[in-house]
C-alpha cells in the first residue's frame, strides 16, 4: 500500500500504544513524523528510535496553546503538515456512583477536547496542503455501543465519532479527509493493560483468563493488536482512501455481530 514518501505527519499520543505503532509505520513508509506526547522525554526518545525525519515534542492535548506550538514546530521542521493522527487518550472505568467529577473532566478533556485542540491547530496547514490532507482519529468500540461501568469513556468516544463526522463535512471542500478507527479491546497496549488490571480486580480473576476469554468471544478468535489499528490508519492515509471521509471503521474482528447494545459486554 503506497503512502507518499514526503507525507508530513503529526501523531498525538505518539510515544506509546496505538500512536507509537502508527508513528513507526508512517516513518517506515517514508513520512516525516512529529511524535507528540504529554511525556516529552518519551516523545523525544521515540523520535530518536524512528531516526532521521522524526521529531519529538512534549505537549498536553488539553492545552490549545501547547497544541498550536506543537503544530508550529512541526510545520517549521517539515515545511508543512498534511497528516494528523489523534491518538492521545485515557480510560476511566467505574460504576456511575463511583465516577468522580475529576474522572469525567479528565476523560472528556483528553479524549474529546484533545482531538479538538489538535484539529483546530492543524486545520490551516491541512487546508493548505494541496488537497492532500488526512486526519485519522482513534476511537473505540466503546464509541459504538454502551458498556456497563464505562459510561464516561463511552461518552467521550461517542462524542469523538460525532466530532469526526462534523469536521469531515467542514474540511471536505479543501480535499481533507477525516476518518475514525474504532478498535476492540487490545490487551497489549498501555490502555489495554490498564483496563485489564481494573477488570482483574473487579472480577477477581487472573489477567490471563480475562485475555483468553475476550479472545474466545470474538468471532475471529483473537484480540486486536496495535498492528491492526496501524494497518487501518495507513489505509486511510493512503491514496487508496482518497474518496473516503466521515467514515468510522470498526477494527473489531466482528465483535459487534449478533450483540445486543448495553447487554453483551
Amino acid at each position: 500500500m503506497d503512502v507518499a514518501p514526503n507525507r508530513k505527519a503529526l501523531v498525538t499520543g505518539g510515544a506509546s500504544g496505538f500512536g507509537k505503532e502508527i508513528a513507526v509505520r508512517l516513518r517506515d513508509a517514508g513520512a516525516a513524523v512529529a511524535v507528540v506526547d504529554i511525556d516529552g522525554e518519551k516523545a523525544r526518545a521515540t523520535a530518536e528510535q524512528l531516526g532521521n525525519g522524526a521529531i519529538g515534542i512534549g505537549a498536553d492535548v488539553r492545552s490549545p496553546e501547547q497544541m498550536r506550538a506543537a503544530v508550529a514546530e512541526t510545520t517549521d521542521a517539515f515545511g508543512g503538515l498534511d497528516t494528523l493522527v489523534a491518538s492521545a487518550g485515557v480510560f476511566t472505568m467505574g460504576r456511575i456512583e463511583e465516577v468522580s467529577e475529576a474522572d469525567w473532566d479528565l476523560t472528556i478533556d483528553v479524549n474529546m477536547k484533545g482531538a479538538f485542540t489538535a484539529l483546530q491547530a492543524a486545520a490551516p496547514a491541512l487546508r493548505e496542503s494541496g488537497r492532500r490532507g488526512r486526519v485519522v482519529t482513534i476511537g473505540s468500540d466503546s464509541g459504538r455501543r454502551g458498556f456497563p461501568t464505562q459510561s464516561v469513556y463511552v461518552a467521550s468516544k461517542f462524542g469523538l465519532i460525532g466530532f469526526t463526522e462534523s469536521i469531515a463535512a467542514e474540511l471536505a471542500s479543501d480535499g481533507v479527509t477525516v476518518n475514525c478507527i474504532c478498535p476492540v479491546y487490545c490487551p497489549t497496549s498501555g490502555m489495554g493493560q490498564q483496563v485489564l488490571g481494573v477488570k482483574a480486580e473487579l472480577q477477581h480473576r487472573s489477567r490471563e483468563s480475562i485475555v483468553a476469554d475476550s479472545a474466545s468471544r470474538n468471532p475471529l478468535g483473537r484480540n486486536a493488536t496495535e498492528a491492526d489499528v496501524a494497518d487501518a490508519t495507513m489505509f486511510f492515509v493512503s491514496e487508496h482512501a482518497s474518496f473516503l471521509t466521515g467514515v468510522t471503521l470498526d477494527v473489531d474482528g466482528g465483535a459487534k455481530l449478533g450483540a445486543v447494545p448495553g447487554v453483551d459486554a
